[in-house]
């Protein structure tokens, strides 16, 4: 006999949602992140399946698409009272029959990581969360600065889908209401990164950070820490080792590691050269 819960119908998530989400959150001991959820329901699109007591969701998660090449899967969360009864297998079960044959990437704590590799998600990239008060440590970045504009639109976009690898021009777009600030780099070829801060809780999260390279990097995490005065939080491909020492030498302390998870695709698209850190680890 399957169990009550297994019958549970899942559906989907709207903006009107954002309330049972975040409480969902809350319940799981998360930060509410109210704001992220907005913007990921919005761009996204969240599957829950309600408590039949009506007391909330039992489970959600947030889908981003990228189009056939990509979607991750983020916020993927079940309500303390009913843990460790096989609701989040279900829900990842049923989100990807809905995503069938689109490649998934998704970001795993170590408590995730199992179920996910037992789905037949594979490792493929680590990240580490940074975080605390910016103190700028060592010689000033060198490169240049400023505030992006509606007129760098078109070339943020351009170099977004080069270095990423598919179109992300929904999220994008999405920037200049969701962040508090958004700065570009440039040189006589045009745009050689850019990067936003957008508020979450008490911090500051620098993300996406797109650069030409290391120093393009620091620029702009540097020009944005001089704009707020809360505590910055970001989450960086280890594989930028340069980068992560000279944020921890300025002030941010190592918080945890995510596994970079992917299932059907070998590894992520775009240039990872260039792509320091992701808008949210939520939304690949």
């Amino acid at each position: 006999m399957p169990s009550p819960l297994a019958e549970l119908p899942l559906r989907r998530l709207t903006i009107d949602d954002l309330t049972a989400c975040a409480d969902l959150s809350e319940d799981r001991g998360w930060p509410r992140e109210e704001h992220k959820w907005g913007l990921l329901l919005t761009a996204g699109t969240g599957f829950g399946i309600d408590d039949p007591d009506g007391k909330g969701l039992v489970t959600a998660c947030v889908v981003t698409s990228y189009g056939p090449g990509l979607a991750a899967i983020g916020m993927v969360l079940v309500a303390e009272r009913f843990a460790r009864q096989g609701v989040g297998r279900r829900l990842m079960k049923d989100v990807l029959r809905e995503l069938e044959g689109t490649p998934v990437t998704l970001h795993a704590t170590p408590n995730g990581r199992p179920l996910y590799e037992e789905l037949g998600f594979e490792v493929t990239g680590r990240a580490e969360m940074v975080m605390g008060r910016f103190q700028p440590s060592g010689p000033a970045p060198t490169v240049a600065t400023r505030p992006a504009t509606a007129e760098d639109l078109p070339a943020v976009l351009r170099l977004d889908a080069e270095v990423f690898g598919e179109d992300r021009t929904h999220m994008i777009t999405r920037l200049p209401a969701f962040c508090d600030q958004l700065r570009v780099a440039e040189d006589s070829t045009g745009l050689t990164g850019f990067a936003a801060a957008w508020p979450n809780m008490a911090t500051h999260v620098v993300g996406p950070l797109i650069a030409r390279d290391t120093e393009t990097a620091k620029a702009l995490v540097a020009s944005l820490a001089a704009g707020t005065d809360r505590p910055l939080r970001t989450d960086v491909d280890v594989r930028h080792e340069e980068l992560l020492c000279w944020l921890k030498a300025s002030g941010l302390e190592p918080i945890a590691f995510n596994a970079v998870m992917t299932y059907g695709i070998p590894a992520l698209p775009g240039d990872w050269t260039r792509r320091f850190a992701p808008l949210t680890v939520a939304a690949g």
